[in-house]
């Protein structure tokens, strides 16, 4: 009896029932069969992580089941007191704290018990995150990693979707499978998610001479800043053109990215992307820690490795080093010292020099220092932004102002002769779409928001950085709705600037708050 007990007690019956049950429902949808079992038994460990057994268990009223982790046993005459055991040490007595006018749990670590810090405290680093969020975040970037590769019809962005599910697929495992060692389990699901969405899709692409267009762009336009002295091709050899591959809508700097690979050749190190990615990990990491931010490096790994940067950086990777440099600018406006504004000043200027999609940034980073530390740091900054901004394309402005002018302005807006491929279905796109009188409307319309946007910042300047950093993410995103040649991929700037706002703000607020008291006894 006591063995039909323990096998029925053990869950092989129940995981009987439940491996049969999908398996002849699930099993004439094919590839969709694995991504649905494998989501369901994802949620059904975060539900019931000791299993179906447990879960009805953890659940039976008066009743207290011994597992790895211990069971409290409350007392039933109402006494302010729990009792802790792990099976094997001694009992706990976790005493409640007394005050004038309540009587509340302190929080505790343990079965039954809180997290033992507070929520900021809590999201300050990726080893103390809640493993149940970390990993429904995973399991949602493997769904959507397995959506690319199922629906996409690029093959480059097919192969990141299988190599970057199977990343985030065993780096979710990783987390439920060392939740009492969160450090090592965080460690562990990095490096699949850096080798899975990153490693090996970037090498295999980089391998076999694959990527977008604009990473071919950028490797030519560095090449003819060597030999010609301009990255930019001519207005006669632009007009007899109908390559739009043979525009450069970036701004000098961004030439520099393809400079190794114009000097040694094309390999692995010198792909474009490799410097892209390198630079922004290394530029991120930095604008979350002087922003405040605890474990930046392993926040700046996580991002990094994420949908929203690794699709991008895998497969074309020209707007992730500006993300990093917009961010970076503002983390240097949250210092109070004096010399603040010349450093963000020194970082937006260059992220404005390799594309101008960064210069709102310069806009609204000069209402907030107007506004909080008075007009002369305001200028001061300004002056030391322009000038960065002037030595790296002034030049280019002066010898040829109108290849520059037709690469960076014209042809960005759709006002070339030739169209950009940047053509993802949003407002700004379909309406160019329709002729010149659409064309006309989105002009207008994007040159209203932006008047909006300065109107706004007039009226009601940003008092600090975070309210000039969602000012910004608004501006960056109504321009990318509204612009006539424009991608789902420019939304990795008001995405990840949001995220390192999050993370600085987790940072910030726990250094301010000291750490609750535990009361033990026993």
């Amino acid at each position: 009896m006591n063995s039909r007990l323990k096998w029925a007690g053990s869950g092989y019956p129940q995981r009987a029932l439940v491996l049969f049950g999908p398996q002849e429902t699930l099993s004439s949808y094919g590839a969709w069969y694995r991504v649905i079992v494998g989501g369901l038994a994802v949620i059904a460990t975060l539900v019931a992580s000791h299993g179906l057994w447990g879960f009805v268990a953890d659940r039976s009223a008066g009743s207290c089941f011994r597992s790895a982790t211990g069971c409290v046993h409350h007392a039933d005459d109402g006494k302010s007191a729990a009792r802790v055991t792990n099976g094997t040490g001694p009992a706990r007595t976790i005493c409640r704290v007394e005050s004038r006018d309540n009587r509340e749990l302190a929080p505790t670590t343990g079965v039954g018990g809180g997290t033992g810090a507070s929520m900021p405290a809590v999201w300050q680093s990726v080893t103390t995150m809640p493993w149940a969020w970390l990993t429904a975040g995973l399991v949602a970037s493997a769904l959507f990693a397995g959506g690319v590769s199922l629906f996409s019809t690029d093959p480059r962005h097919r192969l990141w979707g299988q190599a970057a599910a199977c990343g985030y697929a065993l780096a979710a495992l990783a987390v439920l499978g060392w939740r009492s060692r969160r450090t090592r389990g965080a460690d562990v699901a990095l490096v699949m998610m850096v080798c899975g969405a990153i490693l090996f899709p970037l090498l295999w692409l980089i391998a076999h001479g694959y990527g977008e267009p604009e990473v071919g762009v950028v490797a030519t336009s560095a090449n003819q800043l060597i030999h010609d002295g301009t990255p930019y091709r001519s207005t006669q050899a632009l007009a007899a053109t109908t390559n739009p591959n043979q525009y450069n809508p970036y701004l000098p700097l961004m030439a520099a990215f393809g400079i190794p690979q114009a000097l040694l050749g094309h390999g692995v190190l010198t792909d474009p992307r490799v410097w892209f990615g390198a630079v922004f990990l290394a530029t991120f990491a930095a604008a979350l820690r002087v922003a405040g931010a605890r474990d930046s490096v392993r926040w700046a790994l996580l991002l990094t490795a994420s949908p929203v940067i690794a699709f991008e950086l895998c497969v074309g990777g020209t707007d992730v080093p500006m993300v990093a440099f917009l961010c970076l600018g503002f983390a240097l406006l949250w210092r109070t010292r004096h010399t603040a504004p010349v450093a963000a000043g020194v970082a937006l200027g260059i992220a404005s020099s390799m594309k101008a999609t960064a210069w709102p940034a310069l806009v609204v980073a000069f209402a907030l220092l107007y506004t909080r530390d008075g007009p002369r740091a305001a200028w001061r900054f300004t002056a030391v932004a322009l000038s960065v901004v002037l030595v790296i394309v002034g030049p280019f402005a002066v010898l040829k102002p109108g290849a520059l002018v037709k690469n960076t302005i014209l042809f960005p807006l759709g006002l070339a002769s030739v169209k950009s491929q940047a053509d993802s279905p949003l407002l700004g796109h379909v309406l160019a779409q329709t002729g010149v009188l659409g064309h006309t409307i989105v002009v207008i319309l994007l040159i209203g928001t932006g008047l909006a946007i300065a109107v706004s910042l007039v009226v009601r300047p940003p008092q600090d950085v975070p309210a000039a950093t969602m000012r910004l993410v608004i501006g960056l995103s109504a321009m990318f709705v509204l612009a006539p040649s424009t991608r789902f991929g420019y939304f990795i700037y008001p995405a990840a600037l949001v995220l390192w706002l999050l993370v600085s703000q987790a940072g910030r607020q726990t250094a301010s708050q000291p750490e609750p008291e535990v009361l033990l006894s026993g």
